[in-house]
């Protein structure tokens, strides 16, 4: 049944080609050519990055779940592997690893009842050798974006794939085992053996993640978990069959004997350029081009025209002449602007968000009365318990959005946060209530993140009607009356 499912699996090739094609001297080049002298086909001799390494690495191994396992008895039972691979990047976020892993697990486990009793504790131990085909997926360069200046140094992968595994199992119990009698008399136990030799009967599935860190263009060290999904339930010793003996493969209910590995690896970068298409950051294009150059200037005829501007671009092909010392620019000598407001990011204090030039390319602050008028919208409809200062929790998102309109505002200003009542009730209480009511805002406010120092407190009780044709409340209907029960936001 395994052989079946795998013939029935496929695994995608994507082959890649670059034609070759004439460029006139009234035309810009393509993005790989190296010079106005010296016009190339993008191929192996020619690209600016390394897309090959070999891989290499060891840790603990452990059966985890199967019939015996390395944990038993709340004890761990260590075991070990090591691998190493051949690694080919097929583009910036997916890559091909060609591996060969062994090790040796460390398991035990006991029949249930009577049986279990009989033989004892069981101690197993499983010798592998794998060769794998896995898919490397970078998720760091599937989610980084260029123009965050996050350094290229930290990659999370992901890991999947199949492959072929020969292991040889050996079991002693008090049971299955039979003892053997050398010439000399001494009794050793025969341990009960599975020989699987590697075939295509014998694939398996695994998957795990690992953090990389880029040490230097050559090396990286990285952090690695996999789990190994056999196939088979004689992996962990457990025996033959479930109707045979030894019977234990009847422990656990699954088929499949599975294995956790924890590994400390290195990644040894293989080619002649500076950097590994894993690696490969499109904004530091300048960078890598300096590098060959200074590394090859002999060999290379670059720029017989001269780059005026010094910004890595000929000037046979640049579209801007003057681009000023220290801008980063597009493929066609052009300053960047990625918020595309007019504003170079050179000289951009914001480079992500579009604002005018007065203000350094970043947005303006919109004015003090308008922010006050978005605040006090905010304010508006905030309700409190009966006669007391606990705000209900209904208003706690207007005073979310209250807090963060304030935050913006310079924080060296002072605001009163205003507390009004209607008329009824004695102008005492009214006061106390109001004033109580405020200091809740305003403790509220603090505790979203706004500096204690903008904020005062004030109730001012019936003193401050919106609606002063409302004393006494009899006066008016009760839509005004509850208008006059109010907190507001003023400029002190």
């Amino acid at each position: 049944m395994k052989l079946s499912l795998l013939l029935a699996c496929t695994l995608p090739i994507a082959v890649y080609s670059q034609d070759s094609v004439a460029v006139s001297t009234d035309q810009y080049p393509n993005t790989f050519t190296s010079g106005s002298a010296n016009v190339n086909v993008f191929d192996n001799s020619s690209r600016k990055f390394n897309d090959w390494a070999i891989s290499f690495g060891g840790g603990a191994a452990f059966m985890s779940n199967a019939d015996l396992t390395s944990y038993y008895n709340k004890e761990l039972n260590w075991g070990w592997n090591a691998y190493v691979s051949l690694d080919k990047q097929i583009s910036h976020t997916f890559g091909l690893l060609l591996q060969y892993q062994m090790g040796k697990t460390n398991q035990r486990g006991q029949l249930p009842g009577a049986a279990g009793q009989r033989a004892g504790v069981a101690d197993a131990w499983t010798k592998y050798n794998q060769i794998a085909l896995l898919g490397d997926l970078n998720f760091s360069n599937i989610l980084r974006r260029t123009d965050n200046h996050s350094p290229y140094r930290w990659a999370l992968h992901g890991y999947a794939g199949i492959g072929f595994q020969g292991y040889n199992t050996l079991l002693i119990d008090a049971d299955s085992s039979r003892w053997f009698t050398n010439s000399q008399g001494k009794q050793t136990r025969i341990p009960v053996e599975i020989d699987q030799k590697l075939g295509i009967a014998s694939f398996f599935y695994q998957a795990g993640l690992g953090l990389k860190y880029k040490i230097s263009r050559r090396l990286d060290i990285e952090a690695r978990t996999m789990y190994i999904m056999s196939g088979d339930e004689e992996f962990d010793g457990g025996g033959w069959t479930r109707s045979g003996a030894p019977q234990y493969n009847l422990i656990n209910d699954t088929y499949s004997d599975n294995m956790w590995t924890v590994n400390l690896g290195f990644s040894v970068k293989l080619g002649k350029h500076i950097s590994h298409l894993a690696w490969h950051d499109p904004l530091q294009e300048a960078y890598y081009r300096t590098s060959v150059l200074e590394s090859n200037a002999q060999d290379l005829v670059v720029c017989e025209k001269g780059d005026a501007d010094n910004d890595g671009v000929c000037d046979d092909w640049d579209r801007q002449l003057d681009t000023p010392a220290g801008a980063r620019v597009d493929g066609a000598g052009v300053a960047l602007d990625m918020d595309l407001d007019g504003i170079i990011d050179l000289y951009d204090k914001c480079v992500t968000v579009p604002g005018p030039a007065e203000n350094n390319g970043c947005p303006t602050a919109p004015s003090l009365s308008v922010t006050i008028d978005e605040i006090n919208k905010h304010f508006e409809g905030i309700e409190f318990a009966l006669d007391k200062d606990i705000i209900r929790p209904q208003s706690f998102d207007k005073l979310d959005h209250a807090a963060d309109v304030i935050k913006t505002l310079d924080q060296n200003s002072q605001f009163l946060v205003i507390g009004a009542t209607d008329t009824r009730g004695s102008e005492a209480y009214n006061l106390n209530l109001s004033q109580r009511r405020a200091n809740a805002v305003v403790k509220y406010l603090i505790g979203k993140g706004v500096p204690s120092g903008m904020l005062i407190a004030e109730g001012r009780g019936e003193s401050d009607l919106k609606y002063p044709e409302c004393n006494p409340a009899t006066k008016c209907p009760e839509w005004k009356n509850e208008a006059n029960r109010r907190v507001y936001f003023q400029q002190k």
